[in-house]
């Protein structure tokens, strides 16, 4: 089978690796533009796709507009049989309806929990004990095709977003890799998801990353954790935006109103939630780096007890 294989991040790599390793004649990857980025943003920043692709010598398109005439010629005359998706945008039906086997696409959830942008974020949030990866055959609406295979795996409670992340990349690649025997051994055989079961998991941005503490301490553990280590949840201190990248619960009963910073300004940070505590271990206020909480209060002493209002409604 003639492949095109479609995606961006880190996350798309391992599946892309374990195809060509495999064999597989990769006649095309697409990817997304460099973009600037770094010291003052000067430098032309690859894609991780990209840079995998280039090591192996493998063609490589990088279109602004999957919708124009000159990319669906270049994407035509590559006479693919089949494209795999894995992390990359979403595709107009000329691209995605084009080779005769179809476009499966690998998603991070077990499909339709956690239709979206932000799959593996938001189970987390959820306080889910397991997540998956999901084939599907893609269709217009986005992730609600026929699906293939599912492979489960396991939340632990202490896991972050990227733990569970980098676990899930290689579950993913071999999940892609059955997904491509079995288009190619022809046997094929697809269900359709139940709409009713489905959830959703939005685009992460400011407005909804920022943490309420008057949900129960769990909930705020699990939502730290489940933004951790990108983007990020945040709070205000003294007005200024600050990152949180490791919290643990303190379920002490609550003698503060929600939203309360208790310090001694030498060694904890903890806020209180509705029903406890939780305890701020490693954070980054705007203008300054990364820190451990004893060495932030080092050099930083706190002066207002409470945060700022959230700004949305709660999640």
């Amino acid at each position: 089978m003639r492949i095109i294989y479609m995606g961006t991040p880190d996350f798309a790599v391992p599946s892309l690796d374990i195809l060509y390793n495999a064999g597989y004649d990769i006649v095309g990857v697409i990817t997304s533009v460099d973009k600037l980025g770094g010291r003052g943003r000067k430098v032309l920043i690859e894609s991780a796709v990209k840079k995998y692709a280039l090591s192996k010598n493998l063609n490589i398109l990088q279109p602004t507009n999957l919708k124009s005439p000159k990319f669906l010629e270049e994407l035509k005359a590559l006479k693919a049989d089949l494209q795999i998706v894995v992390a990359f945008r979403m595709l107009p039906v000329a691209v995605w309806d084009m080779p005769p086997l179809g476009t499966y696409n690998l998603h991070g959830s077990l499909l339709p929990k956690y239709r979206g942008a932000a799959p593996i974020n938001w189970a987390v949030i959820r306080g889910e004990s397991e997540t998956g990866v999901t084939s599907f055959k893609l269709k217009h609406e986005i992730d609600t095709g026929s699906i293939l295979l599912q492979e489960k795996v396991k939340i632990y409670n202490d896991d972050n977003a990227t733990e569970l992340h980098n676990r899930m990349m290689y579950v993913a690649a071999d999940i892609v890799h059955k997904t491509v025997k079995t288009i190619e051994n022809n046997n094929v055989n697809l269900i359709e998801q139940q709409d009713s079961q489905a959830t959703h998991a939005p685009k992460l941005n400011k407005g909804n990353t920022q943490i309420d503490f008057s949900q129960s301490v769990q909930e705020v553990y699990n939502f730290i954790r489940g933004l951790s280590m990108y983007p990020c949840a945040w709070l205000k201190i003294d007005g200024k935006l600050t990152k949180v990248y490791h919290s643990e619960i303190d379920d002490s009963n609550s003698q503060h109103e929600h939203g309360t910073i208790i310090t001694d300004n030498k060694s904890y940070i903890k806020v209180a939630c509705s029903n406890g505590y939780i305890k701020l271990n490693e954070i980054q206020m705007s203008g300054k780096s990364r820190m451990k909480i004893k060495d932030f209060l080092n050099g930083y002493n706190i002066s207002e007890c409470v945060i700022a209002p959230i700004i949305n409604d709660k999640l």
